[in-house]
Order: C-alpha cells, then structure tokens, then sequence
C-alpha cells in the first residue's frame, strides 16, 4: 500500500524543484504552448510596436528631442521632460494593447514539429492518466479487500476482544514492561507496573501504545473469545453458591502449587526473623565491648563487580603471614604520617578483654599495611578481602587522612583518604612497570586510567570500593564507609550511564580472564602439557586480540601469546609426526586424532592474519612434515590415512571451526593472580627466547 501510495503521488507532484505539479498538467501546459500562435519577433519588439504613436509625446523624451523642436509660440517657458512625466497620465500608457498575444508562443516551428510534438504529448499525457487511474484503482481495491475481509463469514465466527495490552519502554537491549489489562467486572482497565495496580483509562493506554511519547509503545496485544463467559464473568462455587475469588478461582492444580510456595515464603520469612533477632542479640553484645565493634556480615553489594574485593574462597597463602613482619617495617618507613595500623589503634587496657560468645579473635596480615587483631562474628569476617590490593590502598589512605578525620570528621576525612587513594592509582597507571608487575592485575581502576575510561566511571568505581562492608571492623572506617555509601545513594540516574559502566567493567573482567587462559596455558606450557596448553593459549589469544581492537592498553603483549600458541602447535606436530612414523595402530591413529581435532583446527587462526609471518611459515613447516611421507614407502593401511588426513591439512580456508567450550578457570583471589602471572613471566624471563 505505501509503495502504490509513493508510486501516485510521484505522477501529481512532479518535478525537482521547490514546486511540484500533477505530471498531466505539466503535459497539457507543454502542449498549449506548443500549439499557441507562433511569433517572429521578440516580445521587445511587440513591445515596441503597440508604443504610442509621434503625436502623442512620451512619458520620458530625451533632452536632444526637445532642443530640435525649437521654442514654443508662448511666451511661458517650456517645462522639462520630467515636469510633464510627472503630469501625464499613467493609466493610458499601461492599458495592454489589442494586438498583443495572450499567451507565450514559439517563435519558429514548422508544421511537420508540430505535429511530431502534438503526438508525442498527446500520447504521453494519455499514458500518464492510465497509470495514474490504475495506480489509483489499485489503492480503491486494496482498501474494498481490508473492509471487506472483517465482514467475511469466515471470519466473524468468533468474537473477540481486547483483554490486554503489554507495553515496552526504552531501547531493545534494556527498558521497562508494564501491562493494561481490561477489568471486566469494574468495567475499566486496569494499569500493572510492577507491584503497582492503578485504574487507568482508554486514552492513557492509547498514549502509551501508539508511540512517539516517551519512547513507549505496544509490543503485544491480546485478545480472548467474547463467547466464554467464565473469562469476563464472576464465577461461583457449584455448591454454596458464593463468587469465587482470590485463589478459590484457579484451577485445582495451581491452587495447590501456589498455596505450597507460600508456605514456604512463610517459613523462609520465620528464618529470616530468627536471624535479625539473633544479629540484634549479637550486635547488643558487641556495643558493650570497649575494644573496636565486630563488623556486620560482608554481603557482596548487588550489582558489584566480582573483582571488587569479592573473596575467591581459596587458602591464605602462608609466605603472607610469614612475611607479614618484614611487611609492617616496609610499610612504616613509606609512611607520611603514623603507620596506617593506627587505624586499629586500641588502648593496651582492652587488649586482655575476653571476646563475646559467637566471637572469635582474627589476626590480619595486610602487606605493605601491618597485622591487626580484630574481633568478628563467626564467619562474619572475611580476612580474604581484606588481603586485596584494592583494601590496602583505601585501608593506608584512611590511616594517612587521620588527622583530617580527628579535625573535620568523617566527611573530611573521606574527601582527604579518595583523594590520597586516587592519586596513588594514578601515579601507578603512569608508570612502565616490567610484565611481572601488571598493576592493572592489582587495581581496576589504573587499567580504566590508562583505557581513559569517563571521569564518571572512575568516580563510581572508586566510590564503591570506599563503601565495601568489610571496612565496618573500625569506628573511622565504618564512619568513611557510611559517607562513601551515602554519597553513592546520591548520585543520580542520569548522572552515571550505568550500560556504560557495565561495560567498562565488563571489559575488565574480560581482562581478569584472558590473563587466566594466558596463565593457566604458559604454566601448562612449562610442564610440557601442550595439549592442554594450547586450549588455554587459543582462547587467551582470541580474547586478547578482541581486547586489543579497543586499545593498545586493554590486553596483553599480542606478540608473546602468539609465540607461545605457535610453539605448543610445532611441538604437538612433531609429536603426532613421530607417532605417524611409529607404524603402531594405536599410536598412528592417536598421532592423527592430535592432528584433526588440535592442529588442523587451529589453521585457520594462524592464517587469518597475513600480516604475522611467523605463524604463516610455521603452517608451512607443519604441511611440509606430512607432505614428505608421499614419497615415502610405507604400509598400504598408513598410506590409506595420509591420503584421507592430507587435504583437511592442506585446505586453505580460513573459516574458523567451532571448537569446544571454553576451559574451566579455577577462582582466583587478586593476591593469587598477582603472584601467580608474576612468577610464570618471571620464569619466562630467564628462559630463551627461542626466536621470540
């Protein structure tokens, strides 16, 4: 229907200028010019011709003509040609002369143009209103077809109608859901928004369905079959009489399903009193131990990124606690003002205060920070988390912003510490540090720094990372974290693109990952496991390069990950190779089975990518190897598998094939990844470069 409506309005608005006409007209105009009076002389010379004739003197004479008429007979003084345009008549010089033609006319044209031009015009200008008159016909039938289809009796068998219109706002990938369903018993409709139940009315819900106002607009309508009365009328019990209501109206079934889930809503509800009941016991306890409070349990914040400060579950590593001693006098000579385990100062008069039940005491080691002792409930601590760089940092800028803290109060005092802590992250991400000292590992916030990631996005973060729960084991801490979360409940919808601060730390857990997979695969690599090496490189490689496309700071050194991935296949090869050579069934197909599910597989990442050379000679190298064997003498069975294994080797596609899911990554605390990537890059270091 719209492309028959553009196709007519293209005939009555033609044109490319400014003004548009109907096509026929434009014709029609042509041929009355064409077949006007022709004319042979200029429309100047027609001008000229109907002028006034010499005894009648011109609006405007020339001064020569009047010096050559000599003097007048009286003795006034003649007056100027302008004194007598002034006093002539205007109306009987701009009457249109008889003689002159009506309409404009071709100067030449012979009898033979005209009637070539009157035949073409008069045939296009028929053609036109055919189209036109089918074009239009064509919307006439088009529209009888739709009036006509709800009056066919096949299709008005049933009736329907309206019961219900769902409503979308936003954008596909994000937005909010409400519902209009008519009441047929109040005989109005009815607006859902989630635990919102409000009357509404027609023209609101036409409002929100049609579009173009708030970006809403309906995406789902139902209907259900005016027939069945039990869909729009009350219903009542068969027995007693009575209108059903409530659950009473469902089927039997559901009735009893739904009646079993609120049973146990209701206990999951007991639970959960015994619980705040038992936590308002405890913390009643704990407000009378003069020593610093035991902190709430540490839930992780909804919504919060998993690597901010989120515990791993995994053992302390012991070298921490070992080393914990040697890490206090570090930390107290860095410091500017008194060491940071200020932060849990206590008064030696407590120290030998017996803790309350349900407590137990805790001894943290935070490197470069110091040791505390802390009282916590009974897994109400997480000393994991306290052991993240992320917590050092935020615990050593709290220490630092003491004296602004006993000064100002807390609001200061957390100004002073997001301000120390900031710019510690970034003179870190400023700095060039060897790659077993990846502070992106350490910090999200350096690796959005160096990915200049929005102010905004930064701010949040941080602020998040000053609001964690687990800073609650310290009357300045709790008091800074309060502010920290106060000042996140502050911020507004539209001051924060939340989808873009949902990718930005998606981005880094993406990075978080491919570190993994490089880890977890050079570590293989070093035990000499290049079957399971190589999954982990493959993966860290196409993450890694994924991460690259955004910025040269999002991933890792492409090049190194591109070594090693391109020896673990030289070197599982060689050893499908050597097993070949072997003869043994066995060891034959198990030397094949490397080939068709690892290497052959694999092809196609080395040579999607021309610009690296290595890996396309390398490919070559691992063809060659298989292509010697044809000349060899070898076992009818052998030769047999050669030739059905060489073309998937020597195909030159570089589709990718589908390869299994990705591995498995262990959960790693910050600490551990730390400690882990540095060790292997260390050991790298001091292993040959093999050509690297």
């Amino acid at each position: 229907m719209a492309l028959i409506h553009f196709m007519v309005n293209r005939y009555l608005s033609y044109g490319s200028g400014p003004k548009r006409f109907p096509l026929v007209d434009v014709l029609q105009y042509a041929l009355e010019f064409a077949s006007s009076k022709p004319v042979c002389t200029s429309p100047v010379d027609d001008l000229g011709a109907s002028a006034p004739s010499s005894g009648t003197l011109p609006a405007q004479t020339s001064p020569s003509t009047i010096e050559q008429q000599g003097p007048s007979s009286s003795d006034v003084p003649s007056t100027s040609p302008v004194q007598r345009s002034v006093i002539h008549k205007p109306f009987t010089q701009s009457r249109i002369p008889p003689d002159l033609p009506m309409h404009p006319a071709p100067r030449h044209i012979t009898e033979e143009e005209l009637s070539v031009l009157e035949g073409c015009l008069h045939r296009w200008r028929t053609e036109v209103e055919n189209d036109t008159r089918d074009l239009q016909e064509s919307i006439s039938r088009i529209h009888r077809t739709i009036e006509l289809m709800y009056f066919d009796k096949t299709m008005i068998q049933v009736p329907y109608r309206l019961h219900a219109v769902l409503v979308h706002e936003g954008q596909a990938n994000a937005g909010h859901y409400w519902a209009y369903i008519y009441d047929h018993h109040q005989n109005r409709w009815m607006k859902y928004n989630d635990i919102s139940v409000t009357k509404s009315t027609w023209e609101e819900l036409e409002r929100d369905s049609f579009g173009g106002y708030r970006n809403a607009s309906a995406y789902c309508l139902m209907y259900i079959n005016d027939k069945e009365q039990y869909l729009i009328e009350e219903e009542f019990n068969k027995e007693t009489g009575q209108i059903l209501v409530g659950m009473d109206t469902l089927p039997s079934d559901l009735r009893d399903y739904v009646k079993e889930d609120n049973k146990r809503f209701e206990k999951e509800l007991e639970e959960w009193d015994a619980e705040l009941a038992q936590k308002a016991q405890q913390e009643k306890l704990l407000s009378q131990i003069p020593r610093a409070p035991a902190p709430s349990p540490a839930p992780v914040q909804a919504g919060e990124p998993e690597y901010l400060e989120q515990p791993s579950r995994t053992d302390l590593s012991k070298h921490l606690k070992e080393d914990s001693v040697q890490a206090i006098n570090k930390a107290l000579a860095e410091q500017e003002d008194r060491g940071p385990e200020a932060i849990m100062d206590t008064s030696s008069d407590n120290a030998s205060s017996q803790p309350a039940p349900n407590q137990r005491v805790v001894e943290v080691a935070i490197p470069d920070v110091g040791t505390f002792v802390i009282e916590s409930e009974e897994g109400g601590y997480d000393d994991e988390v306290m052991l993240t760089p992320n917590m050092q940092g935020i615990i050593m800028a709290i220490g630092k912003a003491r004296s602004v803290y006993d000064r100002c109060g807390p609001e200061a005092g957390f100004f002073k510490a997001i301000k120390l802590e900031y710019t510690r992250l970034l003179k870190l991400a400023q700095e060039d540090p060897p790659p077993e000292c990846d502070y992106r590992l350490r910090h999200a916030i350096v690796y959005f720094i160096q990915n200049q990631a929005p102010k905004k996005i930064i701010e949040r973060t941080l602020l998040e990372q000053f609001g964690d729960h687990n800073l609650s084991f310290d009357e300045r801490c709790r008091n800074i974290m309060k502010v920290a979360q106060a000042k996140l409940e502050m911020i507004k919808p539209d001051e924060v693109n939340m989808e873009e601060y949902e990718r930005w730390h998606q981005d880094y857990r993406n990075f978080r990952e491919t570190t993994m997979f490089l880890m977890v695969g050079l570590e293989f690599f070093q035990k000499k496991s290049y079957m399971e090496a190589l999954l982990y490189l493959i993966y860290a490689y196409q993450n890694n390069k994924e991460l690259l496309s955004k910025g040269p700071y999002r991933g890792h050194d492409e090049e190194l990950i591109s070594h090693y991935r391109r020896e673990c296949l030289l070197k599982l090869n060689e050893h499908a190779a050597a097993l070949f050579e072997s003869g043994d069934d066995q060891e034959v197909n198990n030397g094949l089975i490397i080939m068709n599910e690892l290497i052959v597989p694999c092809l196609p990442l080395l040579l999607v990518d021309e610009m690296e050379e290595k890996d396309i000679v390398a490919v070559e190298d691992m063809r060659n190897r298989w292509c010697s064997y044809l000349g060899q003498e070898m076992e009818p069975n052998l030769q047999e598998k050669l030739t059905d294994f060489l073309p998937k080797l020597l195909d030159c596609s570089t589709e990718i094939k589908g390869f299994n899911d990705p591995p498995k990554l262990p959960s790693y605390s910050t600490h551990e990844l730390c400690e882990r990537y540095a060790r292997i890059m260390l050991s790298l270091s001091r292993t040959p470069a093999d050509g690297r």
